[in-house]
């Protein structure tokens, strides 16, 4: 009995224990009922307003199911939480980049997914190792996110200076003289020559 039990704490010792593998990537999908909603909007401004709801109820979602440590629901949750913003970048980018509503959706856009930084990075606090790597990757998406929107709306309205215009350069005959260079002449007042004799 003895020599049994040694023998099985020695293959015990012996079997190296397996590295916590990653978890695989959620993936950014849109449900069917979600899809549904999306397709009933009308407007842009509605768009906007409905995608951000649906996407901010899958957030919260993650949020609870990694405070009950359930991290499977909680990643299909996430998934679909970048799914809806995934969708909703597409969006605005096939709207008319020249209308001011477009730029307003862009800054209302901006202002929606900022909160969520934070909350991933919370989440990503009290996420196990293994799936680590995908809250990280779901905070640079929104970041992106974020920035691609501020890009486009800055672009449009910030005022750039003209770009400086291009010297003409020398002729074929020789190099012109400045337009603000004068040639030089006496003044008609002016001392005369001292070498210059002068006339009785």
């Amino acid at each position: 009995m003895i020599a049994a039990c040694a023998f099985a704490t020695s293959v015990a010792a012996q079997d190296p224990q397996l590295p916590h593998l990653p978890a695989p990537p959620p993936l950014h999908l849109v449900s069917k009922s979600d899809r549904s909603q999306l397709d009933d909007t009308r407007d842009s401004k509605t768009r906007l307003r409905t995608t951000m709801t649906l996407a901010t109820d899958h957030l919260e979602r993650a949020e609870k199911f990694t405070n009950d440590r359930n991290f499977a629901e909680a990643s299909s949750e996430l998934g679909a939480y970048l799914g809806l913003i995934g969708d909703l970048r597409d969006y605005v980018k096939s709207l008319d980049a020249n209308k001011g509503s477009t730029r307003d959706i862009c800054r209302h856009f901006e202002m929606e997914v900022r909160p969520h930084i934070p909350r991933l990075a919370l989440i990503q606090r009290t996420t196990p190792a293994s799936y680590v790597r995908n809250i990280k990757d779901a905070e640079d998406f929104i970041k992106d996110t974020r920035a691609e929107a501020l890009d486009f709306f800055y672009g449009h309205s910030v005022l750039r200076e003209p770009p400086p215009e291009n010297n003409p350069g020398p002729t074929a005959g020789g190099a012109k003289s400045s337009p603000t260079e004068k040639p030089l002449a006496p003044a008609s007042g002016g001392p005369k020559d001292p070498a210059q004799p002068k006339r009785p």
